[in-house]
């Protein structure tokens, strides 16, 4: 692909992932995406077959800018804990932020079924974030700012916690005093006072 097919192409990828993050994953169609792009239907066409085919393409970047989110900051010498709080305080600006965000569209995808052949980016993109945070968890331990615990399953459970506060913010609504409670809860488990 040549270096102006690749430009377009990553202008309709960036377009595409504005709309399905103002509109979510089921409503989205090609002409939304037109649209967004400036470009004709068939030039569209010209890179992607259908919502779902851009909509995995929109995942798979979203997956390359996720990964290792610890690395660089455990690479600086940087404090468990404080590398923890930024962690918290960016999924926290998730969890309440809801312009911008692609958790609606992820979770329309998956619920309408469209998840379960290729297992795309979003199982790789948990386990990323997991074993990130594992990491993160054993740095800890071994400074001594963290309690030992089992680092898979504290891991696991902040994960696993997050993901919720991310489905209540979006179907039920929660306050930032709600969020920080729930964090100072999670980091309670393993900052050793």
């Amino acid at each position: 692909m040549g270096e102006r097919s690749a430009q377009k192409r990553q202008l309709i990828v960036d377009a595409a992932r504005r709309v399905f993050a103002e509109k979510g994953y089921k409503d989205v169609t090609m002409t939304d995406i037109v649209e967004a792009c400036g470009i004709s239907r068939g030039g569209l066409y010209l890179y992607f077959d259908s919502t779902r085919e851009l909509f995995l393409e929109v995942m798979r970047a979203e997956e390359g800018m996720a990964d290792d989110v610890f690395s660089g900051q455990l690479a600086e010498d940087a404090a468990a804990v404080d590398v923890l709080m930024i962690f918290f305080r960016e999924q926290k600006r998730e969890i309440l932020g809801k312009k911008g965000d692609l958790s609606m569209a992820v979770y329309e995808y998956c619920f309408a079924g469209g998840g379960r052949k290729e297992e795309p980016s979003f199982k790789r993109r948990f386990e990323s974030g997991l074993r990130a945070l594992e990491r993160l968890i054993e740095a800890g331990i071994e400074d001594g700012s963290f309690y030992e615990v089992d680092v898979r399953a504290a891991a696991r459970n902040i994960m696993y916690a997050l993901e919720g506060l991310r489905i209540c913010s979006r179907t039920m609504g929660l306050t930032e005093a709600a969020v920080d409670e729930e964090l100072l809860a999670l980091a309670g488990g393993l900052v050793a006072e």
